[in-house]
């Protein structure tokens, strides 16, 4: 084995008790939230909003999210499937050839569905909860959001799955529980750490600048970073979807194609004029 290569053999599940498993990726989503709703409770307490808040707020999200993945990856890269499948959408159940079920957990997600999610709860979060502008709760959770993805990322790193092509050197990850014999890009880790920084950068613009007051530019980074990072790294992952390769130009697949009028709008919110 090259030094330069590193042979992944994690086991997904932590603990497995019969058909139940608590697998790393729940882990993951337990972590950011708990670490989320911290950081949250510092950012309302800087802005002169009742903690009392935060319940709401972490409902709203978390619920969102989870529908938003859910729905996102049966809609956008798996309804060829799902479309015969209906109740698999809703049950944490796959359903075998022999027909019986088998309890899997929900194991389709897609970040562009919580894209979409996540803002249309915000919408009626402001409204009902703060009394204050959709963008200004947008600026707030983007910055949490980012953090989330390193962490999401990670939980896929740990799964072994949505890792790049093969780097055709020494240099990379075989993920040997994916059956790859060879080193591929740990793409999981590429956009992992990007995600990570973009949240210090955001941290950091919104405790040591006054780019909080212009409602909509934090946002708007959070959006032109991330899904810029996404687009790019995209090149170098395995296709999701085979039939969904192709779309436009010959080369961009599903992910980047969703990716770009989420670019466009953070450009929108980050240079459009107020009033």
């Amino acid at each position: 084995m090259n030094f330069l290569s590193i042979v992944w053999d994690l086991d997904p599940e932590i603990i497995k008790i019969g058909s139940f498993g608590i697998r790393w990726y729940s882990l993951m989503f337990v972590t950011v939230f708990v670490l989320g709703l911290h950081l949250m409770k510092k950012i309302f307490i800087n802005d002169n909003i009742p903690a009392e808040k935060l319940d709401p707020l972490f409902m709203y999200v978390f619920v969102s999210m989870l529908v938003g993945m859910r729905l996102g990856d049966v809609f956008f890269y798996s309804w060829d499937y799902y479309q015969n499948h209906l109740l698999e959408i809703f049950l944490p159940m796959k359903q075998l050839a022999d027909g019986s079920w088998k309890f899997t957990g929900f194991t389709g997600f897609a970040s562009h569905g919580a894209a979409i999610g996540i803002p249309i709860a915000l919408y009626f979060y402001a409204k009902k909860h703060l009394q204050k502008p959709w963008l200004f709760i947008l600026d707030r959770v983007g910055i949490i959001v980012a953090l989330a993805g390193f962490f999401i990322r990670l939980g896929n790193f740990f799964n072994s799955e949505i890792y790049g092509k093969p780097t055709g050197s020494s240099f990379g990850v075989i993920f040997k529980r994916a059956g790859e014999t060879v080193a591929c890009h740990p793409t999981q880790l590429y956009e992992a750490f990007s995600y990570l920084a973009l949240f210090f950068a955001l941290w950091h613009f919104y405790w040591k600048t006054d780019k909080k007051k212009q409602e909509g530019f934090l946002f708007g980074l959070f959006m032109v970073v991330l899904w810029s990072l996404r687009f790019f790294i995209e090149f170098l992952k395995k296709a999701q979807v085979d039939s969904r390769e192709d779309w436009v130009f010959n080369s961009l697949n599903t992910g980047q194609v969703l990716s770009i009028p989420l670019v466009l709008i953070g450009f929108w919110l980050m240079f459009r004029k107020s009033k």
